[in-house]
């Protein structure tokens, strides 16, 4: 029979203290993705807002190119009222342009915060797999040496369970090797 452990009451509160720290380190991850994903969501508005923008100011640039053409060749009688309605396209256009800079630059911005974002969460994971992986050896290692331990003991219990067996065998005129 092996000899008792010592000290079981104490490995059961260290694996509590393991699972909770074990479920802390999953919520921390779980919001690390969460977040990632409201970012990348956000990150797409983004982009389809830009997308838009593009798109309103390359239509409204191709109305008035349009416009101007068609005004030009209408009558001399009306070149004054054209003019002025270009000026005042052009206006519109120019407020056009700076809106979309305006967009680009925040979209730029965006971009530049939610790398910055991902690096940082890059950062964080590399930083918990190396922790994970510390966290493992140093079980791995704790276990190896529990194991060789109670080898050893087991070993020592086996050959004294041996030697007292040959001894009763050669008691009854026996030869244990014959057996």
């Amino acid at each position: 029979m092996p000899p008792k452990i010592k000290g079981k009451g104490s490995k059961v509160g260290g694996q509590k203290k393991k699972k909770k720290s074990q479920a802390l380190r999953r919520d921390e991850t779980r919001q690390a993705i969460a977040s990632r994903e409201r970012l990348q969501e956000r990150l797409q508005e983004l982009e389809a807002e830009v997308e838009r923008a593009r798109s309103d100011g390359e239509a409204v640039y191709a109305e008035m190119n349009r416009q101007y053409q068609t005004l030009r060749k209408e009558t001399e009688t009306h070149s004054h009222r054209l003019e002025e309605e270009v000026k005042v396209l052009q206006k519109e256009l120019e407020t056009c342009q700076r809106e979309a800079k305006t967009a680009k630059r925040e979209a730029e911005q965006a971009l530049a915060e939610r790398d910055k974002t991902l690096a940082q969460l890059q950062a964080y994971v590399t930083d918990m797999e190396a922790k994970y992986e510390e966290i493992l050896h140093c079980s791995l290692d704790r276990l190896l040496a529990k194991l060789t331990t109670v080898k050893l003991e087991w070993d020592e219990a086996a050959l004294r369970l041996h030697d007292k067996h040959k001894v009763q065998l050669q008691q009854f005129g026996l030869n244990p090797l014959d057996l």
